[in-house]
């Protein structure tokens, strides 16, 4: 027995101007454990294929190919002999009609210290559109990146400073820990300006109002909704509207979702009920087989980023695909 559907926002009605639909899952997301060596990247894939299309490839996969039904998941796709021939085909099949959002969680993070500790926190954080400070906080990226352990303790105690569940909300020293991987970092980059730039008080003041529950800050350790962001921004081009079909995920409540709806709205100068976001509607995977070929692109992306390149929009660092997949890589051969 299935239990129902979590999270969503459907259309009120039928969404009004140029309307492109997509459907969309992800590979590597782990929740608010960032820090997991063993899926350092997020992907976010998406394609604009009807449901017969989308049926149709995943018919000829499962014959021409004789992937069974339990195989068609990126991991045992990749592992059969049969591999390199079915993905020639299948980002052949694709191509033109998909796209994936390739997100670095460590840089995420690093985005997230720039828009919640650094500004106004908003639901734009974390996307192309909230670009202040984004040089800097990939500055600091590559910085730290070379001066481990201190730049993992950094982040760290960061990610430990705004987990909320679980806690005694007063006085926790949380703040205090933060303070102090940040001055360890900052004997490796005196001027940087990010660091330099953290102000205790403010920092202080974004963390009670996360612990106060306040819905007007993002949720800070999900990167799922600037990821569905970009997505969207992404099939919006030429002022089209999106209505998206996910696979469930918890994480895109109705709530975030308004939020992040009407701040794209904003941010493009449109009515609250014409924003680039049209709507969500979640589904189940095993029942619709468009979000079965982006589930199957975003695995393939996350664990062989090379060969998707056409299809990608990286939120990493200009080297970042090549050094993420070498780590994935040394990660596997040590377990």
């Amino acid at each position: 027995m299935r239990l129902p559907l979590q999270g969503g926002l459907p259309p009120v009605g039928v969404p009004s101007g140029a309307v492109v639909e997509i459907a969309c899952d992800e590979s590597g997301f782990s929740g608010t454990n960032l820090l997991d060596p063993a899926t350092p990247v997020i992907a976010h894939a998406s394609v604009d294929l009807g449901v017969d299309e989308a049926a149709a490839l995943v018919t000829t996969l499962r014959s021409d190919f004789r992937f069974a039904p339990h195989e068609f998941k990126s991991r045992q796709f990749l592992r059969r002999p049969e591999a390199a021939d079915a993905l020639a085909w299948f980002l052949a099949a694709v191509r033109g009609r998909a796209h994936v959002h390739l997100v670095d969680k460590q840089l995420f993070l690093v985005t997230r210290v720039v828009d919640l500790l650094l500004a106004e926190p908003s639901y734009l954080a974390g996307t192309r559109l909230a670009g202040k400070h984004r040089a800097d906080a990939r500055a600091l990226h590559r910085a730290g990146r070379a001066v481990r352990p201190d730049w993992n303790a950094f982040l760290t105690a960061f990610v430990d400073m705004l987990r909320t569940k679980r806690r005694d909300r007063g006085g926790d020293g949380s703040v205090e820990r933060f303070f102090a991987a940040r001055d360890a970092l900052l004997r490796h980059a005196p001027t940087d300006p990010v660091l330099t730039a953290l102000d205790r008080s403010r920092v202080a003041a974004v963390q009670a109002r996360l612990y106060a529950e306040d819905r007007s800050i993002p949720p800070p350790l999900e990167p799922l909704l600037p990821a569905l962001a970009e997505t969207v921004l992404f099939w919006s081009a030429g002022r089209r509207r999106v209505l998206v079909t996910h696979d469930e995920q918890s994480a895109l409540t109705a709530d975030r979702l308004r939020r992040l709806q009407g701040a794209l709205a904003e941010c493009a100068g449109l009515p609250a009920g014409e924003s680039p976001l049209a709507g969500l509607v979640m589904t189940d995977s095993r029942d619709d087989p468009r979000v079965q070929v982006a589930d199957l692109l975003a695995g393939v992306a996350r664990r062989m980023p090379g060969t998707v390149e056409q299809f990608l929009s990286p939120s990493v660092p200009q080297d970042g695909i090549a050094v993420r997949a070498a780590e994935i890589l040394r990660h596997r051969q040590r377990v």
